[in-house]
């Protein structure tokens, strides 16, 4: 498969975004985070772990973009189709590149709009961003949610991109066995378990969680421990992993040596609390009707949380399947499905799988898992 987009996917962005600009009375969008940033630029780098380099990217209501960056980034930057590139020798204790980027809005105009999504940081000093609202004259106001809309409906070429990290995923949970066994420390199938995505593909794993234990876990976010696994339990893994800058994120259950009746039951509740959410994840079908379906199957929707979010160049990015989100699902939206059950107080397991929505029944990018609980 292709790594990038082809420069006509970003003029696209760029002219869906400055429609709707135009209809808002935005002058311009500043961008300042690493995904934002990457949507309309192609600008793709690890160096965004470095919190002592601010980026910034300007959208105008006409034109091109134009990047304001630290110089270090800038051959790289020319490697985009952005023509625009400014740079400054960062970082500047008196002056980190604000001047530039206030001259460089002056003759945009605005008013400013600022993504203001949830999950959204502005990823620069407080006193830099007060100093630039000074210097530029501008107004500066919220992106009237343009950057989330935009980014939440994937092109082909987007889905092409996460269904390609599902199925590297795939193959990784596919060779569970080769590294998980009754003896083997839970902190070392993590770690091997991170070599298989990347042995399978993989760019890199930022995240893995999971957990195990004979009657469920308890949670699905704490790091491993050194514990061996026993004859018995429940083992779940749970990665995000990264392709060409898109994320999969989906988990699987194994049982060690054999599976109990409970296990059983409890997995085969989640994929029928998963194949409800699949049925509802229909365009005008709302958020929070695929999260009823599914809390029905689990616990009857009583005392469920976020069984499932938005997926794309962020592990969780835009909606959220609760009782509360009334986003409305289109065409293109990509979505996990994550019911959880109760095996007991403080022990749960949990299922998860990546869709996306079409024009009819949603297709799957993740391989589903069958009603089975897979022993190894």
């Amino acid at each position: 498969m292709t790594r990038g987009f082809a420069v006509e996917e970003f003029r696209a962005r760029v002219t869906r975004a400055q429609a709707r600009m135009g209809n808002a009375g935005l002058g311009a969008l500043l961008l300042t985070t690493e995904p934002d940033v990457r949507y309309f630029s192609g600008y793709l780098t690890r160096f965004w772990e470095s919190p002592c380099r601010a980026w910034y990217l300007i959208v105008p209501a006409h034109g091109e973009p134009i990047a304001v960056i630290p110089a270090i980034g800038a051959a790289l930057m020319g490697k985009t189709w952005i023509n625009d590139i400014r740079t400054w020798p960062a970082p500047d204790p008196d002056d980190d590149g604000i001047s530039l980027l206030a001259e460089a809005l002056a003759e945009v105009g605005g008013p400013v709009g600022l993504p203001s999504h949830q999950g959204m940081a502005l990823r620069m000093p407080l006193a830099d961003l007060e100093a630039m609202k000074a210097r530029s004259g501008l107004a500066f106001t919220d992106d009237r949610g343009i950057v989330a809309g935009l980014r939440a409906v994937k092109s082909q070429a987007e889905t092409a991109k996460i269904a390609q990290a599902c199925a590297i995923a795939g193959r990784a949970f596919d060779r569970v066995g080769e590294i998980a066994a009754p003896g083997v420390a839970l902190s070392r199938v993590f770690r091997d378990f991170q070599r298989l995505l990347l042995e399978e593909g993989a760019d890199w794993v930022p995240y893995l969680a999971g957990g195990a234990g004979p009657e469920g876990y308890a949670d699905v976010i704490s790091p491993a421990s050194d514990a061996p696994l026993e004859t018995g339990e429940v083992l779940m893994l749970d990665t995000g992993a990264v392709w060409d800058g898109y994320f999969c994120d989906y988990d699987r259950n194994f049982s060690i040596g054999a599976a109990s009746d409970m296990q059983r039951a409890a997995h085969t509740r989640l994929i029928e609390a998963t194949q409800a959410g699949f049925e509802a994840a229909r365009p005008g079908a709302r958020a929070c009707d695929v999260w009823r379906a599914m809390a029905d199957v689990v616990d009857g929707g009583e005392g469920a949380g976020r069984l499932g979010h938005g997926l794309g160049m962020q592990l969780t990015e835009g909606l959220s399947l609760t009782a509360k989100d009334q986003t409305v699902l289109e065409p293109g939206m990509v979505i996990t499905l994550e019911p959880g059950v109760h095996l007991r107080p403080g022990k749960i397991m949990v299922h998860e799988e990546d869709i996306v929505i079409t024009d009819g029944t949603a297709k799957p990018l993740s391989p589903m898992a069958g009603a089975d609980l897979i022993v190894i």
